[in-house]
Parts: C-alpha cells; structure tokens; sequence
C-alpha cells in the first residue's frame, strides 16, 4: 500500500484536487478514469510529481475504500468531511505527517494505526472487497489462493507497452524511448511488451505519436497470439472495442487479409479507425452492430473470431479498482446472461475448419469454464471441439488475470 512517488510536502491545492475527485467518483457514480484525466488536464501548472500525487491517491483510496471507510468512521454517501477522512487515513497508513490543515486536524493517527493492526483477521475488510465478492472468491478458489489473489490485484497495476511490429521492434522501441527520457525493460515471457521502470506519461512521447507502441498489459497481450492468426486470413475481432487486441491482431497478420472489427458502440470504432491510422494497419474493416444482419452476413465467413467478452473486469482491478464496487450477484448475472448470447450467437460466423477464441479478463469460472461448457453443450456448441484452455492468474503472473479458449469447427 505505499507509494514510490510521494511528495516531500503536502500543497493543498492538489489534496483538493483529490478529494473533487473523490466525490465525482462516489457520490456522483462517474467513471474513475475519466473524471481522473479531466482533473489532470484542468491545471497547467502540474508537473509530473503533481499528476502523480493526484492520480496515484485517487486511485488508491478507491481501491481501500471499505479499509479506510472502517478505519475512518465513515459510511457512504461520504460528505466533503468524510472524504478527507479518507485521504487522512490515507496519508497516516503511508506515514506521511498530517499538515496544519482544518480539514484534517483532529485526526488520530494512533487509533487508526491500532485499529488497522486489529483488522487483520477480516480479510474483506483488510483487503477491502464487498463480503459478497469474498464469498465468490473463496468458492472459486479456495481461502489461501483467493487470499493472494487479492493481494495482486490491491497492488498498482505496471505501465507495459505493447511494440507495434509493423513499424519497429522492441530493442528499436526500447532505445527511442531512452533518448525521449524512458526506460523499459524486456520480458523474456512477453515477447512484444516492454515494461516501464517508472511511470510516465508515454501518450506524450513522439515514438508513441509515430504509432511504435500502445499502451496494453503483459496478458491482454496473450490474447491476439492465442487466437492463432496468420497473414492472409478472414478474421472477425467481435467484440473490438476501441480496438487494442485488433491492433496486435493485424500485426500479427502483418496487415494481410482481413481483419473485420465489430463492436456495439459507434464511439469506440471511431477510436479504433483513429488507432489504426497512427498504427499504420489498413486491413482492418469496422462495422457497427445495430441488428442481427450484421452477423447473419458473416456466417460461415471466418477463419477465426475472437470474442473479447464483456465481463466483469474482476482480472483487472489493479488498474480499474472501481469495479470491485459495481460487481454484485445482479451485475453478475446480467454479465452471464449477456456472454451466453454473444457467443451462442456469434459462434455462426467461424467458417467449417476455422476457430472461435473466447476470452475475458475476469478470473471467475462463472464466466470463463462454466460458458465455455455451457456453449459446447448447446446445439451450436456441439459442432466445435475444445482446443486449448489458458487461465491467467494475477498472483502467479504479476499481470492482469484473463481467461482464453480456442474451439475448433469442424
């Protein structure tokens, strides 16, 4: 729970600026990620360590949010006083001293430090998850694995790049990026990632502004080779997105065939045509999902599908905390229900011979194994054979948690 980056002394102006986070966050039910890159954007005066303090303290109390809250006293909705408690006990579990501020005086860092100590026995609290999310885990794997589970994804997620081949290489990468100030290093598990020793913001960067890298974790990256593309290929990204995995699919193709991107929102594909022009790819075709026409044309058309599914993003807490808050049993089965029809529906499109890809980046068997048996079980299902399982945890990897398998049509 300590940060690399903490500031030698407290400014107010950027405690502020949290806690207007903070409150967009909770009490409004705004997306943390972009109510955070708007408050960035909004002082030109920040530097980077101001940006850091920031995002990195946001981030963080809304990842400790049920720790800090029964260490604070305070229960939603949290007022402007309960939401500098928050950062108060924030800043006293970092052994940061509390400056002479109104808004924090009073506040007792020794009862919080005891009351912490005394904690450690409530596993959901002290890992700060909802009881009903801790249930599910330990069904899923067991107390002891469930435990470091938790604990990988309380940890803050690395910055990883993934090196676009079809412009340069990762030791070419690596030495562009060390002239512009940042240093990566290689993963010998990960052959297109390169990892950031110290976090930066790389959107900046010329080699990034060239269409050399995106920015993309180590086991969303496993996801287009697991697919099993090759160049000249009829390929249908299904559920595309703004088009990460799409990318590295056309790399992967080195721009040959045809890679056909779907996706229900409009926006995202409009982001991924963006992308794809920095990136240099132009064998990939969005079409934009309105009706069932979309996919009855594809039927029979694909060498390979991948369906990115949605989920319930459990994998990748490390770097979206907030959607621990949002995942309950209604919210779960909504995510089943809406997985069950994506892939009994688009399972069509995998030509005889060809292969479907499914994938998600949550680590519950509710909605990796147990859709995949379901599917292979229905009257579509039955036509495809179980090729290759991969689970990735994220105490194991020290990435972000996913799931993947590869069916055969035959």
């Amino acid at each position: 729970m300590k940060d690399i980056n903490k500031p030698v002394r407290l400014h107010k102006n950027l405690a502020v600026a949290v806690i207007n986070c903070l409150d967009s966050i909770f009490n409004q039910g705004l997306q943390a990620d972009k109510v955070i890159a708007k408050m960035l954007k909004s002082d030109k005066r920040w530097g980077k360590r101001d940006r850091g303090f920031i995002a990195e303290n946001t981030y963080e109390i809304i990842r400790w949010k049920r720790l800090y809250g029964e260490l604070a006293g305070v229960k939603e909705p949290f007022s402007n006083t309960s939401l500098w408690r928050l950062l108060s006990v924030r800043l006293v579990l970092q052994g940061i001293p509390l400056p002479a501020w109104d808004e924090v005086r009073g506040t007792p860092a020794r009862r919080i430090k005891g009351k912490y100590d005394g904690l450690q026995q409530h596993r959901a609290i002290v890992c700060s998850i909802t009881d009903w999310l801790d249930k599910l885990g330990v069904a899923n794997f067991g107390e002891t694995q469930w435990k470091r589970e938790l604990d990988a994804l309380n940890t803050q997620a690395s910055v990883v790049l993934r090196v676009n081949r079809l412009q340069t290489n990762p030791k070419m990468l690596q030495n562009e990026l060390v002239a512009e100030g940042i240093q990566t290093v290689l993963h010998r598990t990960y052959p297109d990632a390169l990892i950031l020793q110290e976090r930066a913001n790389v959107f900046e960067t010329d080699a990034f502004k060239r269409g050399l890298f995106e920015v993309q974790d180590a086991s969303s990256q496993l996801v287009a080779s697991f697919t099993e593309v090759s160049p000249g290929m009829q390929v249908i990204d299904a559920c595309a997105g703004a088009g990460g995995k799409s990318l590295h699919l056309a790399a992967l193709m080195e721009n040959k065939g045809q890679l056909t991107a779907l996706d229900i929102y409009p926006h995202k594909l409009h982001e991924l045509k963006r992308r794809a022009k920095r990136a240099g790819v132009h064998n990939i075709t969005t079409r934009h999902i309105q009706s069932t026409k979309v996919i009855k044309k594809l039927h029979g058309r694909a060498d390979r599908v991948l369906i990115d599914a949605p989920c319930t993003g459990l994998g990748v807490l490390r770097r979206n905390p907030d959607a621990k808050w949002k995942i309950d049993a209604d919210f779960l089965e909504r995510v089943k229900q809406t997985q069950k029809h994506i892939i009994h529906s688009y399972a069509t499109m995998v030509k005889p011979g060809g292969k479907l890809v499914y994938a998600t980046c949550s680590i519950l068997k509710e909605e990796n194994q147990n859709q995949v048996e379901g599917f292979l079980q229905s009257e579509i299902g039955k036509q495809f054979t179980l090729e290759k399982e991969q689970v990735v945890n994220p105490a194991k990897s020290g990435f972000d948690g996913f799931y993947m398998a590869r069916m055969i049509r035959s």
